[in-house]
């Protein structure tokens, strides 16, 4: 099942996502995996240091003839520490020559924070950052057929009302945190009406990130257990599922993308796996209940510096 974003760019409906997904070795397994189940959307980032071996896995399949490029779906996004308008050329090649493709389907700004510096050394800062003109560099990679379209992640509403205002190649896509106790209901509507394509990252409420992030940026943020919430084990007993297939068809029912990451065999079959029932308005109204709304977030982005908060386009005006 896909969706159909603007420009006739047709995106899987569920996705493999990487984030975390730093064992080189974990990930290959579970990349082969992932496409001998079936998986034909795979989602990563520059930050997240792993395109040069999801790369690898693609060019074993496309040179042994399992897999054509255009039969899968690939999706990076621009570092954090290129979100200025000298940079993104320059990102997205080196995402093409680590992932070893031609092209993207599918190019996203991670942040609307142009963070200056390398992360893990310290001396990472916010910037002034100028939307209109990143977003020009960006239309100019979609011309050069380096991406075949492009977005946005992190966004709030008001940064994205103003690239639609402007934008010459209006933004197909955007990848916000959601989730049963964080579902955006106010930003799914707008892109909804604005024919964006709406990708759902910790959809399952990220389990394990607290301790990635402590590792990675030395700071922990609290991580709820979302599968674990009494009424979502009793849909899953409903419909002789587990909580996590229960939230991806949520979401997907919804015309949402998710991208839930996995390297264990048997839930990247499971995640996969959400197609073969439905839930009802009960089930529905029960799920939608389960919002939070901003208490419910959990990446904040804090983390990537103690000031960012203060940035004028810090994306979250809650």
């Amino acid at each position: 099942m896909a969706l159909t974003m603007q420009g006739g760019v047709k995106i899987p409906i569920i996705g493999l996502g990487t984030f975390q997904a730093t064992n080189e070795s974990e990930l290959e397994t579970a990349l082969n995996e992932a496409l001998e189940i079936g998986y034909r959307h795979i989602d990563t980032a520059a930050l997240y240091g792993n395109e040069h071996v999801i790369g690898r896995v693609l060019k074993q399949w496309f040179t042994a003839g399992k897999l054509k490029r255009e039969d899968v779906f690939i999706t990076t996004k621009l570092g954090m520490n290129k979100i200025h308008p000298d940079l993104v050329e320059e990102g997205l090649k080196e995402s093409l020559q680590k992932l070893q493709l031609d092209y993207v389907d599918l190019y996203l700004i991670h942040f609307p924070i142009y963070m200056k510096g390398e992360f893990g050394k310290g001396n990472i800062e916010p910037q002034p950052t100028d939307h209109l003109a990143i977003w020009k560099k960006m239309e100019e990679q979609v011309d050069a057929k380096r991406a075949r379209t492009i977005g946005i992640s992190n966004w709030g509403i008001h940064q994205i009302e103003r690239l639609i205002k402007n934008a010459r190649i209006k933004p197909a896509n955007t990848q916000i945190e959601l989730h049963p106790y964080f579902q955006q209901k106010e930003l799914v509507e707008f892109c909804r009406k604005n024919n964006i394509v709406v990708v759902s990252y910790s959809s399952l409420g990220s389990p394990g990130t607290g301790e990635y992030l402590n590792k990675r940026y030395g700071r922990t943020i609290p991580m709820p257990n979302i599968l674990e919430d009494p009424v979502l084990i009793k849909l899953a007993e409903k419909h002789k599922k587990s909580t996590a297939q229960v939230i991806l068809r949520y979401l997907t029912q919804k015309d949402i993308v998710v991208i839930p990451k996995s390297i264990n065999p048997q839930r990247l079959r499971q995640n996969f796996e959400i197609f073969d029932f439905k839930l009802d308005a009960d089930d529905i109204k029960a799920m939608e209940g389960l919002d939070k709304g901003a208490k419910g977030r959990i990446f904040h982005h804090s983390f990537l510096h103690p000031k960012i908060t203060d940035h004028p386009e810090f994306p979250y005006k809650e």
